[in-house]
């Protein structure tokens, strides 16, 4: 089976940290889709940079904590939570808000640090989904961030409020012939841009737009 992820420019013992970190470079990453069909709350994502290391994961644990219910937690490769995401109730699933940190039960209103919600299916726009930082996402103020293109063909690009682009998403190819199939993707943050925060949009994309006969909630 060919590896899902780069293998170029892998550091060896020898190698000085600072002579392989290159922040003027946009960070490639390999997000790798765990599926699951059987209802049993085992979706979630590997997320991959460059020279192979895990640096983001996503277990689905709504259907054990209650605390949870139709929510995912954004960790980082050792496994520490670095957000919550939780779809508005009531919403459809059509707008979500992501929480610093886990969300452990927590009572009492929380200040999101943004809000994502799914543009109009009756609109002319080429918006799939427009981003709000903080809590701010009033009809009429301008979104911060816009995904554009079709994420379920993992085409598609996230941009910035001046049309700027922040990210892209593509699919996978192995070499020039063969794609590998949509539950392996890439995901190139320009450099500046917090690759956190852009897998976190990632994350509710795939809620969002989900596969047919997948399970809306988790519960």
């Amino acid at each position: 089976m060919s590896r899902i992820h780069p293998t170029e420019n892998r550091p060896t013992d020898e190698t000085p940290l600072k002579e392989i970190v290159h922040h003027d470079c946009p960070s490639i990453l390999t997000v790798w889709k765990k599926s699951s069909m059987s209802f049993q709350g085992t979706d979630g994502f590997t997320v991959f940079n460059h020279e192979g290391k895990l640096v983001f994961r996503v277990d689905n644990y709504s259907r054990t904590n209650r605390c949870l219910i139709g929510g995912l937690v954004l960790m980082d490769g050792a496994g520490r939570a670095l957000m919550t995401l939780r779809p508005q109730i009531l919403s459809m699933q059509y707008q979500w808000h992501g929480f610093k940190g886990e969300d452990k039960c927590r009572k009492g209103p929380r200040t999101p640090v943004f809000s994502m919600r799914r543009r109009s299916v009756l609109g002319r726009s080429n918006d799939e989904a427009e981003v709000f930082m903080g809590n701010n996402n009033s009809t009429i103020s301008l979104p911060d961030f816009r995904i554009e293109g079709s994420f379920r063909r993992r085409r598609c690009r996230i941009t910035g409020p001046n049309g700027e682009k922040v990210a892209e998403i593509s699919r996978k190819k192995v070499n020039t012939t063969i794609v590998l199939s949509d539950d392996v993707f890439n995901l190139v943050v320009q450099p500046g841009f917090d690759s956190e925060l852009i897998m976190a949009f990632v994350i509710i994309m795939d809620r969002i737009y989900r596969k047919p006969f997948t399970p809306i909630l988790c519960t």
